[in-house]
């Protein structure tokens, strides 16, 4: 009881935390503020589902990201009407906190130590392995993160390209 416990109180505070990431990121885009619920429950949806897929099911950051960024897609497809936003509005603020920003980091920061450590052949190879690492781990996660929250777009045209449109 007490580990199911601790569980539920991580995934909880991990949603918390993105939802306020989530309508930090919302209030840059200038959105509708009667969007910044919906830009929240979906922030903290989709990273909270991804934090139990990678730390209580063992997936991969790149697929964990896709599954929770269908997830937000499918959300805001379906909040959309509600919010009277297009998609966009709702699932952009949403997924940037999903961003993987530390390994877009330590891609930048082995790039600044491989050029320091021009001389040291051993320094040179961890650098270059660790920003080739880094970069596709990078590159691969962000890419999951477009193809999860646009695919709901292409398997329900009709609904996505109607939500902001009066009966």
């Amino acid at each position: 009881m007490v580990v199911f416990a601790e569980i539920f109180e991580n995934v909880v505070l991990d949603g918390i935390f993105a939802a306020i990431a989530g309508i930090g990121f919302g209030a840059v885009s200038n959105p509708p503020r009667r969007a910044f619920v919906y830009i929240a429950i979906l922030a903290a949806a989709g990273h909270a589902l991804r934090y139990v897929l990678m730390d209580y099911f063992s997936f991969d950051i790149a697929t964990a990201s896709l599954f929770a960024s269908f997830t937000i897609g499918m959300g805001s497809l379906l909040l959309g009407r509600a919010a009277y936003c297009p998609m966009t509005v709702l699932f952009i603020p949403a997924l940037l906190p999903m961003i993987p920003g530390k390994f877009a980091y330590n891609m930048v920061f082995s790039l600044i130590m491989f050029m320091h450590s021009l001389d040291v052949p051993e320094d040179k190879r961890h650098f270059l392995e660790m920003f080739f690492s880094n970069a596709i781990l990078t590159s691969t996660t962000i890419f999951m993160l477009v193809i999860g929250a646009c695919l709901p777009m292409f398997l329900f045209p009709s609904i996505a390209f109607s939500i902001t449109r009066r009966k």
